[in-house]
C-alpha cells in the first residue's frame, strides 16, 4: 500500500507535502502512511485513490488494511456496520466504542493486560475512532444503546477523562436525531441483560446479526433462532432501562459531579 501511494504520487510529480495538501492531511501523517509506519483509514484510501488518480489500486487495499486493524471476525462486523440500517448494543463495562472520546479510548487500551506497546495503542485507538464515521453517514443508521449505570462511573484515565467522555456522549444524544441512549440504573438488581454485553445489527438486506465478545473470544451469531431470541432480549432491556430523557439527566448529573 505504501509503495502504491509513492508510485501514484510520483506519477503526478507531487512531493509528499503537496500530496498531503491535496488529501487534506498533515504531511507527517501522509509520510507515515507512505513509509508503512501507520495503517491508513478507509476514508484516506478512498480520497487518495481519487486525489492521486490511483485508478482503483488503493481502493483494492481497503479490505487488506481492515484485516490489519481488526481481528478477522470483527473486521467482517465493521464492514457490515458501515451499511447497516439499524445498529444496537448493550454495554456493561465501558461507553460503547462508537461514542468514545480519544482520551477515553486511549485510557482503555493503556489499562489492557497484557499491556500493549505505544505503537499498538495508537493503532488500536485510530482503528476504533475511525468506526465513528458511521454516525454521520448519509443516510444514517438508526442507533439504539443501553448502557449500565456503572459504566458511567468507572474512571478510566481519571475523573477529567470520564467527564470529557460523558459530555461527548451527551452531545451525541442531543444532536443525533437517529440515536437513542438509555441507562440501566444500578437499582435494577435483576434484568434481561445479566448474561453480558452484545452488539446487534440489521443489514440493508434484512439480515439480523449479533456480535458477542468475552474473555474467551468473540462470536458472530447469524442463526435466526439464536439471533431472534437476542433481539427480543434487547427489546426487554430497553423496556427495563430509564427513558432517553431520564438517561440524559442522569448522565448530566454524573458529569457535573466530576
Amino acid at each position: 500500500m505504501g509503495e502504491l501511494l509513492r508510485i501514484s504520487r510520483g506519477r503526478l510529480e507531487l512531493t509528499q507535502k503537496q500530496a498531503a495538501d491535496v488529501l487534506l492531511v498533515a504531511e507527517s501523517t501522509y509520510g507515515s502512511y507512505e513509509r508503512c509506519e501507520r495503517i491508513p483509514t478507509t476514508d484516506f484510501l478512498r480520497d487518495a485513490d481519487r486525489g492521486l488518480d490511483a485508478r482503483g489500486a488503493l481502493l483494492a487495499c481497503i479490505e487488506m488494511m481492515e484485516e490489519e486493524k481488526y481481528p478477522p471476525k470483527y473486521a467482517n462486523w465493521v464492514r457490515l456496520q458501515r451499511l447497516a440500517q439499524i445498529i444496537s448494543g448493550y454495554e456493561v463495562m465501558v461507553i460503547p466504542g462508537l461514542f468514545q472520546a480519544r482520551s477515553y479510548t486511549r485510557a482503555l487500551y493503556e489499562s489492557r493486560v497484557p499491556a500493549y506497546t505505544e505503537e499498538e495503542i495508537e493503532r488500536h485507538v485510530d482503528a476504533r475512532l475511525e468506526r465513528q464515521s458511521v454516525l454521520t453517514r448519509n443516510p444514517p443508521p438508526r442507533l439504539s444503546y443501553v448502557i449500565e449505570e456503572s459504566a458511567l462511573e468507572r474512571e478510566f484515565g481519571g475523573p477529567a477523562v470520564l467527564k470529557e467522555q460523558l459530555l461527548q456522549l451527551l452531545e451525541y444524544m442531543r444532536t443525533l436525531n437517529h440515536l437513542t441512549v438509555q441507562v440501566m440504573p444500578n437499582g435494577r438488581h435483576a434484568h434481561a441483560g445479566l448474561q453480558g454485553p452484545m452488539q446487534l445489527m440489521s443489514t440493508e438486506e434484512g439480515r439480523n446479526l449479533v456480535f458477542v465478545e468475552s474473555q474467551a473470544g468473540s462470536t458472530l451469531i447469524s442463526r435466526p433462532e439464536q439471533v431472534n431470541g437476542l433481539f427480543d432480549l434487547f427489546g426487554m432491556l430497553r423496556a427495563q432501562a430509564l427513558t432517553p430523557w431520564e438517561s440524559a439527566e442522569l448522565i448530566e448529573r454524573k458529569a457535573g459531579q466530576l
